[in-house]
């Protein structure tokens, strides 16, 4: 493992594997190094490129000062891509789809852009209350378990899903990352379309043609949106796509810009 120094001085944590041209993952809602679909991912990319995985702030063997905000995240992105050599194409998962996209349209040396269902509802009013607060609260009051719980039915995890996830062996895991929950709840928000506006580069948006309506459409939008988006339905499960089908596109769409 290696750190990068973002700008207020945070030390984020990162590892890179294989050769060839850089490309930086970023995590979803919960996901590190140590946890999460980025790591398998890099292995199967690992011979096409130099890929980078790190741990978000607050999470795995990152920093986390305070206070927070979604700038200090596009901020230690930034930090990330320098350390990795400078300009990258970068892939995102979710939450981690809504900072890439922020990042891109803040002029960080992002190449090509490559978006997993980014949860960003371009044409629906903001949801009622404020997910966020209410994740912080619960943390501040050492409701730890009962903040994952919130933030997972917040976003529309299924019932079915959230039912079973505190008797999952990883769940004191997401504990003990509670706190960050409240961080992708404030960056997904972040983004409108005017944010989309300034993201220029080439950006491949996938969905899973498994999931929900909600989140297929979202991806369909975004791509619609984008000066330069393609939008890429694959196979997959609810909110997720094997390395299996995801790798390979991901080696083809960034592979041609490389080229």
């Amino acid at each position: 493992m290696a750190t990068a120094t973002s700008r207020d001085g945070t030390k984020i944590g990162f590892e890179q594997v294989g050769s060839g041209p850089t490309l930086v993952l970023v995590d979803a809602a919960g996901g590190f190094r140590g946890f999460g679909p980025m790591g398998s991912l890099a292995e199967r990319l690992a011979d096409r490129f130099t890929v980078v995985t790190y741990d978000r702030r607050g999470r795995g063997e990152s920093g986390d000062t305070l206070p927070y905000a979604v700038e200090r995240e596009v901020e230690d992105l930034a930090a990330v891509i320098t350390a990795g050599g400078g300009p990258a194409f970068v892939h995102g998962f979710s939450s981690g789809a809504a900072l890439a996209l922020l990042g891109a349209a803040a002029g960080l040396p992002i190449s090509m852009l490559s978006l997993l269902e980014p949860p960003i509802a371009l044409d629906q009013p903001p949801l009622e209350g404020d997910l966020a607060a209410e994740i912080d609260e619960l943390v501040a009051a050492g409701r730890r378990a009962d903040a994952v719980e919130h933030f997972h039915k917040g976003i529309g995890v299924p019932a079915e899903m959230v039912a079973g996830m505190r008797q999952a062996p990883f769940f004191p895991m997401l504990e003990g990352i509670a706190h960050t929950l409240a961080y992708d709840a404030r960056i997904t928000p972040a983004v409108s379309l005017a944010t989309l506006r300034f993201v220029t580069v080439p950006a491949l948006v996938v969905n899973s043609e498994s999931s929900d309506d909600r989140l297929r459409g979202w991806a369909a939008d975004v791509a619609t949106a984008l000066p330069q988006g393609r939008h890429l339905p694959l196979a997959g499960e609810w909110h997720g796509v094997s390395d299996d089908v995801l790798a390979p596109a991901l080696a083809d769409f960034f592979g041609g810009g490389a080229a």
